[in-house]
């Protein structure tokens, strides 16, 4: 037992673990001080590198405004009140969402949130022995619509993940200054400020350039060689000027293309599935043309 007094160990730098221990026990302290102990603790093993990011990633949320996760009104899949119902089925499908805004006659005014699982559940409704009339009536839309959770573009990341907890909301809509809509923000898109970015099915695994997600479907790396891609799905892009499809749609697009941002070339539809501020990750393809010696239809 160390029977060192205060004033005995006054002028010698404390050991994590009494950092810890005085952190816990209640001790004001900034965040620099805070980080820096977490830091010796990750340093020292008592958890990995990967644990210490996640705890960095919450702390840093306190700072992160709406505006600045928030995927912009420009890049929003939403859905039109009046469309009819196989175009928002051919929509749902080709975007691949859970979830949608639906935006009415006002484009900037969303009404509500379509989930595809209600959704799903007016397919019945289609075309089950109804007369001819009843089945050819518009869609309305509006009986399977959710509330909009709306919040302004200065409300900090922090409350905003406790409000959609506490609504069991999954998206919400960001409002600019005037109320128009200015982007929306999903809880994914929160938790991947912690955890960094979550793989889903699109994803593809660091050793497998493509992948095969549906009859002339695939999910690819940006980094995937021109040539492999040409091979693997029949296709003819260039690959004088360019070594990968991730250089050749950027460059095609004339800027770092943004998630949901599409381009055609050679007969195929480029999507994005996944970017950053620095660069394109991964890509999703869909052939809008048949390949050589297939008939259409």
């Amino acid at each position: 037992m160390d029977d060192s007094s205060p004033s005995e160990n006054a002028g010698q730098p404390r050991s994590w673990l009494d950092r810890i221990a005085q952190l816990l026990g209640g001790e004001p302290r900034n965040r620099e001080d805070l980080i820096e102990t977490l830091e010796t603790a990750q340093e020292r093993g008592l958890f990995d590198s990967t644990a210490l990011a996640m705890m960095e990633g919450v702390l840093e949320l306190h700072d992160l405004r709406a505006r600045d996760i928030m995927i912009p009104r420009g890049q929003m899949d939403v859905i039109e009140l009046d469309a009819p119902f196989e175009d928002i089925l051919r929509q749902v499908l080709a975007s691949g969402h859970s979830r949608y805004p639906v935006i009415g006659e006002d484009r900037d005014e969303v009404v509500g949130i379509l989930l595809v699982k209600d959704l799903l559940r007016a397919l019945p409704l289609k075309g089950n022995g109804q007369d001819e009339a009843e089945h050819d009536a518009p869609f309305d839309i509006t009986p399977h619509l959710r509330p909009v959770l709306f919040v302004p573009e200065s409300k900090r990341v922090d409350a905003l993940l406790a409000e959609l907890r506490a609504s069991r909301n999954h998206m919400t809509v960001v409002i600019d200054e005037y109320g128009g809509v200015a982007g929306l923000i999903t809880i994914e898109d929160i938790l991947e400020q912690i955890v960094g970015n979550i793989e889903d099915e699109y994803d593809v695994e660091e050793d497998v350039h493509i992948r095969a997600a549906g009859q002339d479907r695939y999910i690819i790396h940006a980094l995937t060689p021109i040539e492999e891609f040409n091979e693997t799905v029949g296709a003819h892009l260039p690959d004088t000027d360019f070594d990968t499809v991730g250089g050749l749609v950027t460059h095609t697009l004339g800027h770092l293309p943004q998630k949901d941002e599409r381009i055609e070339l050679d007969g195929f539809e480029f999507r994005v599935v996944s970017a950053d501020s620095r660069r394109l990750h991964r890509l999703r393809v869909t052939r809008i043309q048949p390949a050589e010696g297939q008939e259409e239809g």
